[in-house]
């Protein structure tokens, strides 16, 4: 489920920033004079409008985990439907969004989560087959990077000022690509070296699971900007910081948790 929880993540940026930058649809206060946002929207909310990163986001997060607990625990289920429409509605109630753009922020990811559990069944166990999805995964990755970077875009002025600059609205999209990437190389390292088993039980792994979050919030919060962006620029440092966050949580931190919860040490009941 962790890994479901990555691709549906990784691959839902992916999937939403081609949509973004193929449509380059302009905010609705852009659109419409008659909407206007509410606070301080019109700077916290940039780039192009549809579809809702902020829904795919949820649907990634909030989805995935209503799948997974739907026969467990069906209140929990509940409580991640209820988050999705919430996330949906304040796009809107706040005007940064149309009905549109939520709806498609739904349905993308939505269709993606769908697509990623026929996908688990059929690689079940089979690492061959999970091989050939991974190196089609590079070849998609590749050919959305060629895309985004290739394509015309619209470049629209008002008063000087560029309404929205497509280079920047690029770095979500990169950023996607290089965590997916990620994802794929540590698959492969896990499945043909590592083989990574959860410790469930052992007393370590609470506080290991914690200092693991605590690296990779104080990684992509602090430390990606004043290092891999700075070194390969705004876009392509983004990839870079997406692939080594990933990469560290499927391939370099599970081997940190396997040393300090042996299997010979105490386990709890």
């Amino acid at each position: 489920m962790g890994c479901r929880f990555l691709v549906a993540r990784w691959a839902g940026e992916v999937v939403n920033g081609l949509l973004k930058l193929t449509v380059c649809a302009y905010r609705p206060w852009i659109r419409s004079p008659l909407i206007e946002p509410a606070g301080d929207s019109k700077v916290a909310a940039t780039g192009y409008s549809f579809p809702s990163g902020h829904t795919m986001c949820a649907v990634a997060t909030y989805g995935t985990a209503s799948v997974w607990q739907y026969r467990k625990r069906r209140w929990i289920s509940v409580v991640c439907a209820v988050m999705i429409l919430l996330t949906m509605f304040s796009r809107n109630f706040l005007g940064v969004h149309t009905p549109q753009d939520v709806l498609v922020g739904f349905l993308e990811t939505a269709l993606l989560i769908l697509i990623m559990l026929l996908a688990a069944k059929h690689i079940e166990g089979n690492t061959r087959r999970a091989d050939i999805i991974g190196a089609v995964g590079i070849g998609l990755i590749a050919a959305s990077l060629a895309y985004i970077l290739l394509k015309p875009y619209p470049m629209d002025y008002v008063d000087g000022k560029l309404l929205v600059d497509p280079v920047k609205m690029m770095k979500d999209t990169f950023n996607g690509c290089g965590g997916l990437l990620g994802l794929i190389a540590g698959g492969f390292i896990d499945r043909h070296y590592i083989h990574y088993e959860i410790p469930v039980g052992h007393a370590r792994l609470p506080i290991l699971t914690a200092i693991g979050a605590g690296i990779v919030y104080a990684w992509t919060e602090y430390f990606e900007g004043a290092t891999v962006v700075l070194l390969f620029g705004r876009n392509w440092g983004s990839f870079a910081g997406g692939f080594i966050t990933v990469m560290f949580v499927t391939a370099v931190y599970p081997l940190v948790i396997r040393k300090y919860c042996k299997a010979e040490e105490p386990v709890q009941a």
